[in-house]
């Protein structure tokens, strides 16, 4: 009997042991931007002040070669699978048409032969939170609820700030939300993603588990819409011009040795016009839509120092790993011009999109933009915030490992000590892609064994250490020393043909594995082919 009295206590005291190790592993949020350029934070160059994302990079480390996959449905899914987004079905957009809709790889939602951090993390004992926007399938059986996630507001996908817009579809736990039941009558959305992340978050309390909350902002895409005393605060500081402003942001980049070596900035697309071409109407017409756009961003600061203060006052901060990124690069889809309509352009009946002039800016002091391979439209700003997880000598610090999106899995699970599965629910798992970022967070080198890939509507592109090729639609492939040129303006392939050789060869490999197809037809108007 005594012994088993002795066996009995020696089971609760490792039970116990294994509990207290579970509750050291930190609780994780991830936040995903929608839209925003590289360069329009404070931290990475920008004039709008973000004093929040600010005070996350000088406590905890920014990477400068962090990157997306140049668009927003690819980088969601390459975010939550951790393999490329041809791989998890969402190659292009969530609304594909035959042909393309009939290729496994552009299917348009995520297929059963991958999991989401949602359900592997759900697997390793953490509570799974979602609010904000999905866009990898809406049809039932893709939602977040059937992906992993014990707990989701979610937008099936975006495209909306306030509620009431004709776009504003929003579901709790899969089921349309009860306005004034579920949620308030009246939002806007930047608050209502927070809101309801905190609110996740305490359900969590009590229960001995960690969580993780992925948290995806609709701001700052389209349509451009904020406060309008927010707006007001804006007016009038963009009368200086896009070529003005990018000469300052690239000024105050060297500044802060954001980027290696002695990078250049790269000259302004020839199709925008020069400011003082315009009229003052025409001055004062932009001006407005990129002061919408920064109380966008400013507000967006301010709701994430709303979370920072949440998670103070619970006295969670500190065991909090926060991930800071965007989906792709500056949004210049409406061309030179951008849109304007509405009595008075901000408010939730107005359509505004910023458009390649200022696009230009938000992408300093890239070339190009979202949907490209060039570096305005995959390089994302990254900031990672851990107090108890980050080496103090590190804070404030810019380091130069190139990641990608599919590392975000991998350095999830490293940290719940998870696995990611072979098989799941029956089916076989495609492998990850990515490496853990875990050992940046303790002044360690990460160690990449492949190559990083894109691919999205024709544009290509493929980094090998500091060598980086890269064709966007019809081009000629390129090659760049990306240690030596991060800006893109010294082509190399004339002169190391065969490295350039290899790395098509590597990229023509993996493009067939991952059942990727040319698509050159849906060609935007600030495009050449």
């Amino acid at each position: 009997m005594n012994r088993i009295i002795v066996l009995l206590v020696l089971l609760i005291l490792v039970s116990r042991s294994e509990l207290s190790a579970q509750d050291k592993r930190p609780n994780i949020i991830v936040i995903m931007a929608d839209d925003m350029g590289f360069s329009d934070i404070g931290c990475f160059g920008g004039e709008i002040p973000t004093p929040n994302l600010d005070r996350l990079a000088a406590k905890g480390l920014r990477l400068n070669s962090f990157y997306n996959t140049g668009r927003c449905c690819p980088s969601r899914a390459s975010l939550l699978t951790g393999v490329y987004p041809q791989e998890a079905g969402v190659g292009f957009m969530v609304d594909p048409k035959p042909p393309m809709s009939e290729n496994p790889s552009y299917q348009g939602f995520l297929n059963r032969e991958t999991v989401t951090f949602g359900e592997a993390m759900k697997e390793a004992g953490y509570h799974t939170l979602l609010s904000g926007k999905w866009h990898v399938g809406g049809a039932p059986g893709q939602l977040p609820s059937d992906r992993g996630f014990m707990r989701s507001l979610a937008a099936p996908a975006g495209g909306f700030m306030y509620s009431g817009h004709e776009r504003a579809k929003v579901l709790l736990d899969g089921k349309p939300v009860r306005p004034g039941t579920d949620v308030p009558e009246d939002w806007y959305a930047t608050d209502l993603w927070t809101d309801y992340g905190l609110k996740f978050i305490d359900e969590t309390r009590g229960t001995n588990k960690p969580f993780l909350l992925y948290l995806a902002h609709t701001a700052p895409h389209f349509p451009l819409q904020a406060p309008q005393d927010e707006i007001d605060k804006f007016k009038g500081k963009y009368m200086a011009g896009w070529e003005k402003l990018r000469q300052e942001r690239f000024k105050k980049q060297k500044e802060m040795n954001l980027l290696t070596g002695e990078f250049s900035l790269n000259p302004s697309n020839p199709k925008i016009p020069e400011w003082e071409s315009l009229s003052k109407e025409e001055q004062e017409r932009y001006d407005l839509m990129m002061a919408i756009y920064a109380a966008m961003v400013s507000h967006l600061d301010k709701s994430i120092g709303h979370l920072i203060e949440g998670l103070e006052k619970r006295g969670l901060l500190e065991n909090t790993l926060i991930l800071f990124f965007s989906d792709n690069g500056g949004n210049a889809e409406a061309g030179v011009q951008g849109i304007t309509k509405g009595d008075t352009l901000g408010n939730r009946n107005s359509t505004v999109f910023l458009g390649q002039c200022w696009a230009e800016l938000n992408n300093t002091p890239f070339w190009l933009y979202k949907h490209h391979t060039s570096e305005g439209g995959i390089a994302s700003p990254f900031i990672a915030h851990w107090p108890k997880g980050i080496q103090p000598s590190l804070h404030g610090k810019i380091l130069n490992t190139p990641a990608h999106l599919v590392d975000i899995m991998p350095t999830l699970l490293d940290l719940a000590r998870g696995q990611y599965p072979k098989t799941y629910h029956g089916n076989r798992i495609k492998a990850p892609r990515g490496v853990s970022l875990t050992p940046l967070f303790a002044g360690r080198s990460v160690t990449r064994t492949q190559p990083i890939f894109w691919e999205h509507e024709g544009n290509r592109a493929i980094r090998t250490g500091k060598w980086k090729a890269v064709s966007n639609l019809k081009e000629p492939w390129q090659l760049y020393n990306m240690e030596e040129d991060r800006t893109e303006l010294n082509d190399l392939s004339a002169r190391y043909p065969e490295r350039l050789k290899e790395m098509i060869n590597t990229y023509e490999k993996w493009y067939a594995e991952a059942g990727a197809r040319p698509y050159f037809e849906n060609v935007m108007p600030w495009q050449s082919s």
